[in-house]
């Protein structure tokens, strides 16, 4: 028979029970705690990926040898706070018998332990610098230094994001971080160390944090995955933990969201896939490719589907300009295309990009995106700038370099009827002039080159054949003594390079055809092409001073100076354009040549 009260609802009990205990309370239920707060580390050795930072502070622990403040510094989520908090436990507890000194393994159970857990320690003092900056706000620090420890050992102050603090608040706290009382200990945390002044950071013990390896990442989120019951397929762990981008707390913020839009028992890869945005990732690879063929109408095409995703235009030529990077690394290192290090879409539409592309196509793209997206930022239809700019990446990118140009036209055979200019996206010639295409028509032998006139023209040659060491050697390092093509004479300084004189001959050698002879010499020759132009720049100038225009200017404007005289009659080398040389016939060969 069913208890005769049942059909009766009873009133909630209210004040004391029947031998005066308070009535039961329906237990409240806990609130929920995100992943990246509810497996926050509370140990050194719990800390992920900072194995340096662990076994330095464990020593200084073991020698008493602690610092009394630190500068940790590193992105965001890699620990710094929490690290912070470590310290400030290691130093303050007092182990579960109470009578424990510092120590780098606290016990977690003490109290000074489970207050500083529970962030209501009176003793370790947190302050946010982003928000307080000024100088009154370090003073209250200032002031708070000269007490003791109400019921720790020590007392610690944690300012996070340090360098908002304003440059007279780093001043006043020099005095203070540089000798504080023997109770106090600074623990300070910034993302952007250049941001903190040097008389702050030669007063602490710097620790770098790094970006924390994607192996460990996955390994870590398995573990709270596994300790939260849910099931999480292994691309989709890989996934989560290449978007932290070396952040244990973006990683688990990642994983928190991929649950919760999970049916709670299992995440899958498509799901963290479509989370992150990594369709729109594939669509980022079409429109690379369709860029890179020429395919206007494809690319047009592409562009449209991103404009009806709600797509901002000047967002994917970033994304563009990042993906040229990546495909450029892995052309540059082949082994990163078995890297996990980079998602599974680089690796594989992106090594075979990587291996289609030549270098100047994609060092093209680079320069096309990284010049137009500033003029998108300023254009008053930022899609159409966006089009315009990927127009021209289609019409831009296949195109070759000059040098591979100039030789296409000189290997075109002469009954073609001249060379086979490079197709555009729209298969008619690049080169066009008038509305029609230009036909060149070029001797079946290219003419020899002419040899230069000059030791200055020896000079360009090096420069136009980009090798830039070879001129600047030639430029300040080397006096000409004689000088009658295909043979030179040189006297080099010491500092000169030993292999000069056989460098020079290979250049000249290949760039005109002709054997040449580079004799080293003992004479003093003449002076070095700079030491000319210098002598040549101080002629000018007084000359110049003596100009009476000149001189009013100067008497006018007291404190005033030439800076410089521009004649347009010098070349490169501040040497007048016209020179005389004399071709002089050497005597036969010394021994001290080099010949190419």
């Amino acid at each position: 028979m069913a208890d005769e009260t049942d059909a009766f609802d009873l009133p909630p009990a209210e004040g004391p029970g029947l031998f005066g205990e308070a009535p039961p309370q329906p237990a409240a239920a806990s609130p929920y705690r995100v992943l990246a707060r509810k497996y926050r580390p509370t140990t050194f050795d719990a800390l992920v990926g900072q194995d340096v930072l662990v076994r330095i502070l464990r020593q200084a622990f073991a020698l008493d040898r602690i610092a009394h403040a630190f500068m940790l510094t590193g992105v965001r989520g890699v620990g710094k706070t929490t690290t912070a908090r470590i310290i400030a436990r290691a130093l303050n507890c007092i182990g579960a018998d109470g009578t424990g000194g510092p120590t780098p393994d606290p016990c977690g159970v003490c109290a000074n332990c489970t207050a500083i857990l529970a962030d209501r320690h009176p003793d370790v003092i947190e302050m946010d610098a982003a928000s307080r900056t000024g100088v009154d706000d370090v003073r209250e620090i200032i002031e708070a230094t000269r007490f003791r420890p109400m019921q720790a050992r020590t007392k610690v102050f944690i300012v996070d994001e340090v360098h908002m603090l304003s440059r007279n608040a780093f001043n006043a706290l020099l005095k203070t971080l540089e000798e504080p009382p023997p109770h106090v200990k600074f623990v300070f945390a910034t993302t952007e160390i250049r941001k903190v002044p040097v008389t702050v950071l030669s007063r602490c013990q710097r620790f770098d944090l790094r970006r924390v390896p994607v192996s460990i990442l996955i390994a870590q989120y398995e573990k709270v995955a596994r300790s939260e019951g849910i099931q999480v397929e292994p691309e989709a762990l890989a996934a989560i933990a290449r978007a932290a981008d070396g952040s244990v707390r973006d990683g688990l913020s990642l994983l928190d969201q991929a649950i919760a839009q999970s049916d709670g028992r299992q995440v899958t890869a498509q799901a963290v896939a479509d989370m992150l945005g990594a369709a729109d990732r594939g669509l980022i690879f079409d429109l690379f490719e369709a860029a890179m063929r020429g395919q206007v109408a494809t690319m047009l095409g592409i562009t449209e589907q991103f404009h009806a995703l709600g797509a901002d235009l000047g967002v994917v030529l970033g994304d563009l300009m990042e993906l040229t990077h990546t495909i450029s690394r892995l052309k540059a290192i082949p082994t990163l295309k078995q890297s996990q290090e980079l998602p599974e879409l680089e690796r594989t539409r992106g090594a075979a990009l990587a291996d289609a592309l030549p270098v100047p196509a994609l060092g093209r793209a680079w320069q096309v995106l990284l010049k137009g997206i500033g003029e998108v930022e300023g254009a008053p239809d930022r899609r159409a700038a966006a089009e315009m700019l990927l127009i021209r990446l289609c019409y831009l990118a296949d195109l070759p370099p000059p040098a591979e140009l100039v030789r296409r036209l000189q290997a075109a055979p002469a009954e073609s009827g001249g060379p086979v200019l490079p197709q555009g996206p729209t298969g008619g010639a690049r080169a066009v002039a008038g509305g029609g295409a230009v036909s060149l028509a070029l001797p079946e032998t290219p003419p020899a080159p002419s040899l230069p006139a000059s030791f200055r023209d020896v000079l360009a040659l090096a420069a136009a054949e980009r090798e830039p060491l070879l001129h600047g050697h030639l430029l300040h390092s080397v006096h000409l003594v004689r000088y009658a093509p295909p043979v030179i004479e040189l006297r080099p300084e010491p500092d000169a390079p030993r292999d000069l004189a056989a460098s020079l001959a290979a250049l000249l050698s290949r760039a005109t055809a002709t054997r040449w002879t580079i004799a080293l010499s003992q004479e003093a020759g003449e002076p070095t092409i700079a030491a000319q132009g210098q002598a040549a720049d101080e002629a000018r100038r007084r000359e110049a001073a003596l100009h009476p225009l000149v001189q009013a200017v100067l008497d006018a404007f007291p404190g005033a100076r030439i800076e410089a005289v521009h004649d347009p009659n010098t070349d490169a080398y501040g040497l007048p354009l016209v020179m005389e040389t004399e071709l002089i016939s050497l005597p036969p060969d010394d021994g001290m040549e080099n010949d190419a």
